[in-house]
């Protein structure tokens, strides 16, 4: 039967497209874009809280208004002395006010910052000078003597500016043509600073330890230098006006970005020109210090200093730790102090820290010594952090969550680095199959959380058995007599490697080499305790880091 009227009409009509959303009439403009970078944010700290103090400095004290235009003045000085979009700037100095501005003035100026660690000889600086083609050096005057001779041996000759710090050397030699203070007076605070055209722009460069060979340079963009500094905030849960102490070195992955992370939260910097037990304890007292950043070995420092040391001001001070896996027994005896400890993990080639120990209110019914070995686990990844994996270094195939199989850490996303400068095979290599390859070893845990068992260079291979090196460390800072420890492999004839310790002793300890083994043997199984034992200091980085590559070499000539 034929059908009729509207219901035929209703049968036979084509059937609408759906809506779709078409976008390509809506243009990106400055209304509606601009390019993530964290300069904005001491613009923002100087328009909302002009007169609230942003850097302190044994007498110095500093605005949020004075800084962002000591900046600015920074910016145009570089900008008239003939520094262009693009160039580097590098830096030498501690943890003092111009180093802080040379965060903010250096990009300003729509230059790349090159902070560089203090404790570099004469020969990696001169390198570190030609390979970055460094336009201008900005240097205290503390490091003239090996400034002088890193400039005698490179190739490209900088302007040199001396910085003569008020808390540095009375006789500091000058190098330059011109003090900081005379140079940043050239600079006109009024003029515009220079916001990167895209936020891909390089912001800073920062070169790894170079154990072997020459240091890679790790090169930041604006976005993730932004994003990190933000992700500080939302894994820490900064508070507006923290007091944040400078016991992390600045250079050191520009400051984990927080130079930026407290301009955002408008804090104030406390400068700290010498990390001193004394004087850590002194400044959270004086200046009731909120927050503040150190490697594992800085509150080892802390948790062993005299008694008469220790008094502050009252309240719970927050602390970020990383570098190396801080030791369990660490962390209980600085949470017993009064300080709550935050766990993060990362590396230079991610802007800091990049993985946190997220902690979960149901852990806080565990024991004192169980909270403590959960929170040395590295944790989860940041926010801001696209992802993270433990996996097969081969074909990067994720590793049961069992807590137990080892793999490579991957990592990628907006915190990675643009790449190493001017090594485009080491960029490749570490970006391989679209992830970055980190080095460390690592389990995951069944709640997903990361767990670092050595760097693939330090895992030592004993008769065909993984021994991690962390865990005989952790075994070895429970001895009470024990202020330090590091393990690395020493070769075997019979087992291929050995653990070998390096072990410091509290100031009127005294432990034999058998002692130490035999307290190990209660703590782990007989085949990964030490079989040698050396006693002494050992050596390390500006950051703490402990030298692992030095005692490997040590253990070898054993």
């Amino acid at each position: 039967m034929a059908i009729k009227g509207n219901a035929a009409k209703r049968r036979t009509a084509p059937a609408r497209r759906p809506t779709r959303l078409r976008d390509t009439e809506l243009a990106r403009t400055p209304a509606n874009y601009a390019p993530l970078t964290p300069l904005g944010f001491i613009a923002r700290a100087a328009s909302v809280a002009p007169r609230h103090v942003a850097v302190v400095h044994g007498p110095i004290r500093r605005t949020w208004a004075e800084t962002y235009r000591r900046c600015r003045q920074l910016a145009s000085a570089l900008r008239r002395g003939g520094v262009r979009r693009g160039d580097t700037v590098a830096l030498m100095a501690p943890n003092i006010p111009a180093a802080y501005e040379c965060a903010f003035g250096v990009p300003m100026a729509g230059a790349v910052l090159n902070a560089m660690n203090i404790r570099l000889d004469a020969a990696t600086i001169a390198f570190m000078i030609d390979h970055a083609d460094a336009k201008v050096l900005l240097t205290d005057t503390e490091f003239a003597p090996v400034i002088e001779e890193a400039l005698k041996r490179a190739r490209r000759k900088p302007l040199v500016i001396d910085i003569a710090d008020p808390l540095g050397p009375t006789d500091g030699q000058r190098l330059g043509g011109v003090e900081y203070e005379d140079f940043l007076a050239g600079g006109d605070a009024d003029e515009e600073w220079v916001q990167p055209r895209d936020e891909w722009d390089a912001i800073a460069l920062n070169y790894t330890s170079g154990t072997t060979g020459n240091p890679k340079g790790v090169v930041y963009h604006h976005r993730g230098a932004y994003l990190n500094a933000i992700g500080n905030v939302m894994v820490w849960n900064l508070p507006a006006r923290p007091v944040y102490l400078w016991t992390l070195p600045m250079f050191h992955c520009n400051g984990w970005c927080f130079p930026w992370t407290i301009a955002a939260m408008i804090g104030t910097n406390v400068c700290l020109r010498r990390v001193e037990t004394k004087a850590i304890f002194g400044a959270i007292a004086d200046h009731r210090v909120t927050h503040f950043c150190a490697a594992p070995i800085i509150l080892n420092m802390l948790v062993n200093a005299p008694e008469t040391m220790r008094a502050r001001a009252g309240g719970v001070v927050e602390v970020m730790t990383a570098a190396s896996a801080p030791p369990a027994t660490v962390i209980e005896k600085m949470e017993r102090m009064g300080f709550h400890v935050t766990h993060v993990y990362g590396l230079t080639e991610v802007y800091g820290p990049a993985v946190v120990c997220d902690w979960d209110p149901a852990w806080n019914a565990a024991s004192a010594e169980e909270r403590s070995r959960l929170k040395a686990r590295q944790g989860v990844r940041y926010p801001v952090l696209d992802g993270l994996k433990v996996g097969d270094p081969r074909t990067l195939a994720p590793v049961p969550w069992d807590g137990t199989t080892i793999g490579e850490v991957f990592m990628r996303g907006h915190i990675v680095m643009k790449g190493y400068l001017k090594n485009p095979k080491a960029t490749r290599a570490a970006f391989k199959g679209g992830w970055f390859h980190t080095g460390d070893l690592a389990v995951m845990h069944p709640d997903g959380y990361l767990e670092l068992k050595d760097r693939s260079k330090d895992i030592i291979i004993s008769g065909g058995e993984n021994i991690s090196t962390i865990e005989v460390e952790n075994a070895l800072y429970r001895h009470p007599d024990i202020l330090e420890a590091a393990v690395v492999a020493r070769p075997d004839p019979a087992w291929g490697e050995t653990p070998c310790a390096f072990v410091t002793l509290k100031d009127g300890a005294s432990l034999s080499a058998e002692d130490v083994v035999a307290f190990c043997r209660t703590q782990m199984a007989h085949f990964k305790c030490p079989r040698s034992v050396v006693f002494g200091p050992l050596p390390k980085t500006s950051t703490g880091k402990i030298q692992k590559y030095v005692l490997r070499e040590r253990a070898r000539g054993l």
